[in-house]
């Protein structure tokens, strides 16, 4: 009964807009994740198909139920692969269940469908991630492209090489190809599925689409950084990072459960910490399968956005305490300016020491004005689910304040590296953007060791300035 109790629980706070499903489910730390996120997908998908059953038959008045908890339990008595409960609420549902049976039938009927598909809403039964590639990086902590490639073409997978446009991501059958953007990715046509594939079973490939691999791979920290995943939650891009950096199975990193607000940037601990990869929660309005296409209340939702708006920024603002940070990479899975270029021109207002770097050149979709330097990501234009990625870097002499900060750029265009490392991050909290609250949740922090900046020289050079001005 735990299953459906949880999964009811998230289901209400799903539809009263206090988070994103995914964010819900991860947060919720039930021992079997896979099994919650699929009732809860599944239950909201059918969500208003079970409440015209559920309202036609009075099973709420019948069953003293509440809406949430009814859904659930009717979506696997009738669409699911029936009740996993036992007992008086087994007994309750089977009671009602020919009433609740015949009302699915009559709705088939008059709307003359046969299957259960046939009667969700045309967005919800043919979403735009449905015709997405399947993305799938490959796991070089435990294995190679060439590898994963060769195995693939002797399990009947045909391998067309490396996509040279965008175009070549539309696929079919049991074709595949290396990504044009990111060498560790491949892709596949939509809806192939890895779940039960031995590679995805051994760890040798993670799904994960591709907007949400920019992250690391723009960061690109080099041999020896430190580094933290301030918002790590299931952990993709964290083992990404590792990955990037030639780790042998995520030694590097360091797990700490915390909230990243609360942590003190000059604590010796984090001295070190050079690169920080920030994806904290946002409204997950880019991700496909979380998409309302309800009506929602505009006031409430615009309320709703400025307090995750208000978290945003003080998170960037806290990140860039660190004193030896260099780079800092900020995400969402947003698609709402206010959370994204209005975040960052916010905090490069308030940190004139820190500026952007241009991404990616050839990439199809910018930032919008006036930030172009920055990625946005969407299923029109880059055929993934909807992301926002910028890269902030310190200045060597943050003193010029008079130009326009919230467009501030580097040179030329900085391109990830390709090299190995060892690695420094945390790993915790929210999500794979899949993201929500505005309230400061635990958002993680893990170390390593690396190569440690020359603080000495530093001060020598700060000790010569200040004698030049007093010689002045």
């Amino acid at each position: 009964m735990a299953l459906y109790l949880k999964a009811a629980e998230i289901m209400e706070k799903v539809e009263g807009k206090q988070g994103a499903l995914k964010t819900l489910v991860y947060d919720s730390q039930f021992k079997n994740i896979k099994q919650l996120f699929a009732l809860v997908c599944e239950t909201q998908k059918f969500s208003s198909v079970l409440q015209e059953i559920i309202e036609s038959t009075k099973l709420l008045r019948h069953t003293k139920l509440k809406m949430p908890l009814a859904k659930v339990l009717v979506y696997d008595l009738l669409i699911g692969q029936g009740l996993k409960c036992g007992g008086s609420w087994k007994a309750m549902m089977m009671k009602h269940r020919s009433r609740l049976q015949a009302e699915l039938a009559r709705m088939k009927v008059k709307q003359k469908v046969s299957r259960n598909e046939d009667l969700l809403p045309c967005s919800v039964k043919h979403p735009a991630g449905d015709q997405l590639p399947r993305y799938v990086r490959v796991n070089t902590l435990k294995t190679t492209v060439e590898d994963v490639v060769d195995y693939l073409k002797r399990d009947g997978f045909s391998y067309l090489g490396k996509a040279s446009r965008l175009e070549d991501l539309s696929l079919k059958d049991r074709y595949f190809l290396s990504d044009l953007h990111l060498p560790e990715l491949l892709v596949f046509s939509p809806k192939t599925d890895f779940h039960d594939h031995f590679l995805y079973k051994a760890g040798h490939i993670v799904l994960q689409d591709k907007a949400s691999c920019l992250p690391a791979h723009l960061l690109s920290p080099p041999p020896g950084s430190h580094i933290i995943d301030a918002c790590a939650a299931p952990g993709n891009k964290t083992s990404q990072l590792a990955a990037i950096m030639k780790n042998k199975g995520v030694t590097c990193q360091q797990l700490a459960n915390q909230d990243f607000l609360k942590v003190d940037p000059d604590n010796p601990q984090y001295k070190d910490v050079e690169y920080i990869l920030l994806d904290p929660s946002c409204s997950g309005s880019g991700m496909v399968c979380l998409q309302d296409n309800t009506s929602a209340d505009q006031e409430k939702e615009q309320a709703r956005l400025a307090s995750l708006a208000s978290f945003q920024l003080r998170c960037l603002n806290h990140a860039l305490r660190f004193p030896s940070l260099k780079r800092l990479v900020y995400s969402t899975c947003s698609i709402h300016k206010q959370e994204n270029e209005e975040v960052v021109a916010a905090c490069l207002q308030q940190n004139p020491g820190f500026r952007l770097v241009p991404l990616l050149a050839e990439w199809p979709e910018r930032g919008l004005e006036p930030l172009p330097q920055c990625l946005r990501a969407s299923t029109a234009k880059t055929l993934t689910h909807g992301f926002f990625v910028a890269l902030l870097e310190k200045h060597s002499e943050p003193g010029n304040t008079n130009q326009e900060l919230a467009v501030q750029i580097s040179g030329p265009e900085v391109k990830p590296r390709n090299l190995p490392s060892s690695e420094k991050r945390p790993a915790a909290s929210e999500e794979d953007c899949e993201a929500s609250e505005t309230e400061d949740r635990p958002t993680p922090v893990g170390g390593q060791t690396g190569s440690k900046p020359n603080n000495k020289k530093r001060r020598k050079r700060k000790k010569k300035k200040k004698g030049a001005e007093t010689a002045e």
